[in-house]
């Protein structure tokens, strides 16, 4: 039997998260959807969907969904739904799971990986966060699980952007890329959003494209200032190509605005002084390299930085060369679960290099980057 994909949806309150589980369970989308609901949550979607003081945990919707409140812990949730599918009980198709506002997804994902039965029975498809544009920019200075949410997205729905100008829309859009370059961004109306869009995006699939917002490497390279690395350990740097410093070192990315007026590596935060402020402690970096790297080196040093740095790495993904295989390394990561793949073989004139983006809190960017250059062979 094949996995039954399963959709985390978070997002702070009022973002729209209850709003678009309402339409699963009553629009006729011809698919049969079980929405696990955390019922801690303070907006309660069961008494006004369902209007029943039933004691049974599941209950049937009328367009084919069926409704589940969590009133122990997920893991024997999704067991006891699987349990009834196998028995014909109950139909479903996929799983939506909802947190609570201030949830943090990283627990909710890691029960996919960290339990057996469930990882033979259930395939985690994506992350999407919901992030409401008119309090957004308030909840993220205020709230740490606000910008964690941002951190672990595959999908980020900005809703109620209607109520804010073009400029504080961009804004906001500038300040969750920095933040989470992998993950799109696509403004949406309330509950309006084709649910085709919300699940089957296979943001936990191990492919072989690593979708980084090209906006943001972009952004990382255009200053053209930093050539400084060009030369240390690698010997030489092209400068025809150099802004793009494919060279066997990285770009990096953080808010470190305390960079800006030396070594201008951050060349964007230093043209847009109205993002200053925004010194969050979720960010991203992209690290590239044309040189493969030392497989043995590399697992050492990733399993080394995964245990002492694991809790503060949200997610973590790379398209690898690597020495003695002709095929692409895929690898992924949340908190301390890491997994990789051989992909498919690096194409006939494809250039190979490495691309990895990180995303994590207050991750020591440095190390990373210099423990990541020790790891080429």
């Amino acid at each position: 039997m094949s996995l039954i994909p399963a959709t985390i949806l978070t997002g702070f309150l009022g973002s729209g998260k209850t709003t678009l589980l309402k339409r699963v369970l009553s629009e006729a989308h011809g698919q049969k959807i079980a929405v696990i609901e955390n019922e801690f949550g303070e907006e309660n979607i069961d008494t006004d969907i369902l209007m029943t003081e039933s004691t049974e945990q599941i209950v049937q919707m009328s367009n084919g969904c069926i409704c589940c409140t969590i009133r122990e812990d997920l893991r024997q949730t999704l067991q006891l739904l699987a349990a009834k599918r196998r028995q014909g009980l109950v139909q479903f198709d996929r799983v939506v799971i909802e947190t609570t506002g201030l949830a943090d997804p990283g627990p909710v994902a890691q029960t996919f990986f960290m339990d057996d039965e469930i990882a033979e029975t259930y395939l985690i498809d994506s992350i999407i966060t919901l992030v409401d544009a008119k309090h957004a920019q308030q909840q993220l200075d205020d709230r740490q699980e606000a910008r964690r949410q941002v951190g672990f997205a595959d999908q980020i729905f900005l809703s109620k952007t209607d109520l804010v100008s073009e400029h504080e829309k961009n804004d906001l859009i500038h300040r969750l890329k920095h933040m989470n370059p992998r993950a799109p961004i696509r403004a949406v109306h309330f509950g309006e959003v084709p649910l085709a869009e919300v699940l089957d995006l296979r943001g936990f699939n191990l492919n072989a494209k690593l979708d980084i917002d090209p906006d943001f490497l972009k952004e990382e390279s255009e200053d053209g200032h930093d050539h400084s690395h060009c030369d240390h350990e690698h010997g030489h740097c092209d400068h025809d190509h150099g802004h793009d410093h494919q060279d066997g070192h990285s770009r990096a990315h953080g808010g470190h605005e305390e960079h800006c007026g030396h070594d201008h590596e951050h060349g964007d935060h230093c043209k847009h002084p109205h993002h200053h402020h925004h010194d969050d402690d979720v960010k991203s970096f992209v690290y590239r390299a044309t040189r493969p790297f030392d497989p043995a080196k590399l697992e050492d040093f990733l399993g080394a930085i995964v245990n002492i740095y694991g809790p503060r790495m949200l997610r973590y993904k790379g398209v690898l060369d690597m020495k003695g295989t002709d095929r692409k390394v895929i690898f992924q990561g949340v908190h301390q679960l890491m997994g990789s793949d051989l992909g498919p073989q690096w194409a006939e004139g494809e250039t190979r290099q490495s691309k990895m983006v990180f995303i994590g809190i207050e991750l020591p960017q440095d190390i990373l980057l210099q423990g990541l250059d020790q790891c080429l062979a």
